[in-house]
């Protein structure tokens, strides 16, 4: 996703100075006019924002405060779109660290995949000081055209962004449970999720993991172990609110196994492969 905003960046007329661990996807933005930075330090260097699209908390800090990090290059006042889905407690962290360096941190998690990413039409849940978010607001505004101002405690884009993937993880997990019985019943998978996505079963997910799934095409958009990752954490945070989750955990527990079956760098739409593999103790 973060190439995709580089990309939609770029298209914007916006200047865009890219790092990653893969070369080849620094290269495909250079060709749209990005420059190259070897490390996240360079790709600060003159920026008036950051936007750090890592996996996880591990990542932001390495990206921000590692020995090559970006956080001691940007220039005072600079913005830093913390966009990972991490903990709450991560961001407020990240957050604190920066504001010691006098610079300002958004909270920001996305959501929609890299296709809406490069559109702009994936969803933004921001959280920052109103003063920074009238500052910033024309990158936010062309990254997406679907940015939600949740408030201005930090953290509270990733607790929207964990509440929102936690459903996602139930309704992904739930769809390809569906499409697992319509298999096992006999039935066409193709013509019953059409019946789905006309019927109270639509969910937006589900029509666009399973459509993949039924074509067999499980290369990775997101990997399996996202969901699993963003599922885990949602319970987390729901342990720490002293909330009883019941279907949350069933849907972490459907990614754990689609992780220990093999799919953990697939594209998240194998979960119906968990489904349609024979339970061992149903062959008679």
């Amino acid at each position: 996703m973060g190439g995709a905003m580089a990309a939609r960046l770029l298209g914007c007329g916006w200047q865009v100075q890219a790092c990653d661990l893969v070369q080849a996807k620094v290269q495909v933005l250079v060709g749209q006019g990005a420059r190259a930075a070897a490390r996240p330090r360079d790709a600060a260097e003159g920026a008036e924002a950051l936007i750090v699209s890592v996996v996880d908390a591990a990542q932001a800090r390495e990206v921000l405060f590692g020995p090559d990090g970006a956080a001691a290059a940007l220039a005072p006042a600079a913005a830093v779109l913390l966009c990972p889905t991490i903990a709450p407690q991560d961001v407020e962290d990240l957050a604190a660290g920066l504001a010691e360096r006098g610079l300002c941190p958004i909270d920001a998690p996305m959501s929609g995949g890299p296709a809406r990413a490069r559109d702009g039409s994936m969803s933004l849940m921001v959280a920052c000081a109103d003063a920074v978010y009238e500052a910033h607001r024309a990158l936010l505004d062309a990254l997406s055209g679907k940015v939600f101002r949740v408030g201005t405690r930090l953290g509270d884009g990733a607790r929207t962004k964990l509440v929102n993937n936690l459903l996602a993880g139930i309704n992904l997990a739930g769809a390809a449970e569906a499409l697992g019985l319509a298999q096992r019943l006999g039935l066409d998978l193709a013509r019953t999720l059409d019946v789905i996505e006309q019927s109270s079963g639509q969910s937006w997910i589900a029509s666009d993991r399973m459509r993949r799934a039924i074509a067999g095409d499980y290369a990775p958009r997101a990997h399996v172990t996202l969901l699993q990752k963003d599922t885990g954490l949602a319970l987390q945070a729901a342990r720490a609110a002293g909330f009883d989750a019941s279907l949350g955990p069933v849907a972490h527990e459907a990614f754990n196994r689609a992780v220990a079956a093999g799919d953990a760098e697939l594209d998240d739409a194998a979960l119906l492969r968990l489904y349609g593999r024979p339970d061992p103790t149903m062959v008679r």
